[in-house]
């Protein structure tokens, strides 16, 4: 199978990730088949940290087109990527994989505070770290979330999975002539202001030197090639 190029990675889950056709809520058998992806990284002996995000539950957009408080909304969608997070430590559990839901707004009667220290150490001990509440403030992405962890726990890749397969030029949807890059410089990424990552978590990545790749997480074996080091999807740095 191969030798994998990094020992620790966070993996960017969107919340549709674990969403069935409807687009919307729960599907277990959708959360197995992310859990059987993260096993075969799992098998490389790499260290996995997940953050997920919450679209499949609640969208902080649509309480803000209703006149909603920037902040509520927020945390709203922040205690959503919580019940994602333990929807998958169950779906992993379910197959064999020791796993820790850590959250940054403590609720310690289903899940550990975040403490940057204690994550690290469950990932050294295998476990797979699910890290859920985003940052535990408003106004920050999860996507922001996840490089500010990335950057904590010392991991050496943060891999964006979505379900399109890197960035283009434009939305591959509406054109599918549509530009697609292996590589894009931060500053590149930037300055076209893609949509598949926020620039704060792109700034945040560049200023310390993490690589990210944008990859389709339904892809065969893309999520493998990523942690291979093998071409997939878009990589961002340097």
């Amino acid at each position: 199978m191969g030798v994998a190029r990094y020992r620790r990675v966070l993996l960017k889950l969107g919340g549709e990730a674990l969403a069935g056709p409807q687009g919307f809520g729960i599907d277990p058998g959708r959360a197995t088949q992310v859990a059987l992806k993260i096993q075969q990284v799992k098998d490389l002996d790499v260290q996995v940290a997940i953050v997920l995000g919450a679209g499949n539950i609640w969208r902080g957009q649509t309480g803000l087109a209703h006149g909603m408080d920037r902040a509520t909304a927020d945390q709203m969608g922040m205690l959503a990527t919580v019940i994602n997070a333990l929807a998958l430590a169950d779906a992993l559990e379910r197959i064999g994989i020791s796993t820790r839901v850590q959250t940054a707004i403590e609720m310690r009667a289903i899940s550990e505070p975040y403490i940057r220290l204690r994550a690290i150490r469950h990932l050294e001990k295998g476990r797979v770290v699910i890290l859920g509440a985003g940052t535990g403030n408003p106004y920050f992405t999860t996507d922001t979330a996840a490089a500010l962890r990335a950057m904590e726990i010392d991991a050496e890749l943060l891999i964006k999975a979505t379900k399109v397969d890197g960035v283009y030029a434009e939305d591959p949807m509406v054109n599918p002539q549509a530009r697609r890059f292996d590589h894009l410089t931060y500053i590149d990424a930037l300055n076209m202001r893609i949509g598949v990552i926020d620039s704060t978590a792109i700034t945040l990545c560049m200023d310390n030197h993490l690589p990210i790749v944008v990859l389709d997480l339904w892809q065969p074996e893309a999520l493998l090639k990523a942690v291979l080091g093998e071409p997939t999807g878009t990589i961002i740095s340097h």
